[in-house]
């Protein structure tokens, strides 16, 4: 009995060292910030976490969400870049940071983006709140309902713009790991970087100045967003995104002690991040990698390209050679437009699939008319009795 218990304390110190060990290898330099996430974007995996799952509040980084559900909204053709929206009231009334909005104001969509992603105005994210859902309090049910969906565990919204609400309530909460989830599903609208990565931009014909939020886009190449936060409880947040050599990272710092630590933290975590990955490209834009056939169309086949240079990111200690697998259907029916996924290819490493990405139709196949179809299934009989 005794030597049992011995043994059990002998492998509970050990398992308690093995524990510190990981957690300390997760840290690679000293951290201030009170929760830290870094990932490799292309995988999800998790680089660096301090604290990645405690609950704090988000400030400004809050409007990443706004973001998300704009881009989604622009994508499913609900609104359109170049919708005017007329500012109301409310939207006018939001303090903090914002470009002061005149009650009956018109902005497009563009704009009121640009003024989120570059200077995070609140005034400019009630505007787009409403505009999508109607009211500001029913998009904070659709923040919300996508966050469920995302599987964003610690975060709940109360308003669009990450102000403390009137009267001491609760505000908005989430945590780093969350939003570096939230992040990554963001990156899949490449679009909203377009604001986010610009330094320097303005309003209203040149009258109204705006300068990001985010010092790194301007001071850490590679760097292209994505939000910044700020409030006395809140803290300095920034959700940051670089990219370098085909490897893009994802850095989430919240509750830092100033900007300049959190400024300083993001860099290291992004430094550290690039220095253990590596991008390997496999296949060209545009290359075709085979043809299937078409039912009923003017062209009896197509051919199938990959729409985007296929890189594949792994550690760079990972010697394995990248497995490409390529799945095309036998045939797929009339009309296609240009650009139709059709087929896919992935990418394997040691087994495990790293990538998967769609093939498209090199050009447009149109339906053929009656008699052409026709035509064509007599010759597939000719062809056939003759062989």
């Amino acid at each position: 009995m005794q030597k049992i218990v011995i043994a059990l304390v002998i492998f509970s110190l050990l398992f308690c060292s093995l524990g510190v060990g990981v957690t300390q290898a997760a840290l690679p330099f000293a951290i201030k910030s009170e929760s830290v996430i870094l990932m490799e974007s292309s995988s999800g995996e998790i680089l660096v976490n301090k604290d990645g799952d405690k609950n704090l509040p988000p400030a400004s980084v809050t409007k990443m969400m706004v973001m998300l559900l704009v881009m989604e909204a622009i994508e499913t053709g609900k609104i359109k870049l170049n919708d005017k929206i007329i500012a109301s009231p409310e939207a006018c009334r939001m303090g903090g940071s914002q470009i002061w909005l005149e009650p009956g104001e018109e902005m497009t969509v563009d704009e009121l983006m640009k003024a989120v992603g570059i200077v995070s105005a609140n005034d400019a994210s009630v505007a787009l709140a409403e505009y999508i859902s109607g009211s500001h309090e029913e998009f904070v049910k659709l923040m919300n309902k996508r966050a469920q969906e995302l599987g964003l565990k610690n975060t709940n919204y109360v308003n669009a713009t990450g102000l403390k609400p009137d009267g001491g309530s609760q505000g908005n909460i989430t945590s780093a790991y969350d939003q570096a989830i939230l992040a990554k599903e963001l990156l899949k609208h490449p679009g909203v970087l377009k604001w986010t990565g610009t330094w320097i931009d303005s309003l209203r014909g040149g009258e109204s100045f705006l300068r990001n939020t985010n010092n790194l886009v301007r001071f850490y190449e590679g760097c292209d967003g994505l939000k910044t936060g700020f409030t006395a409880e809140a803290g300095y947040c920034l959700v940051g995104t670089a990219q370098r050599n085909g490897v893009r990272m994802i850095a989430v710092v919240m509750k830092a002690p100033t900007s300049n630590v959190r400024n300083n933290e993001i860099s290291k975590l992004f430094n550290f991040g690039f220095s253990q990955f590596k991008a390997i490209k496999l296949l060209n834009s545009g290359q075709i990698l085979g043809k299937t056939k078409v039912m009923k169309g003017e062209s009896s086949e197509v051919n199938l390209v990959i729409p985007q240079d296929l890189l594949v990111v792994l550690k760079k200690e990972i010697e394995g050679s990248p497995e490409v697998l390529i799945n095309i259907p036998p045939k797929v029916r009339a009309p296609l437009a240009k650009g139709t996924p059709v087929g896919e290819v992935l990418v394997k490493v040691d087994g495990e699939t790293k990538v998967t990405v769609n093939l498209v139709t090199e050009t447009m196949v149109k339906e053929s008319g009656f008699f052409r179809f026709l035509f064509q299934i007599t010759k597939k009989v000719f062809e056939g009795f003759f062989k």
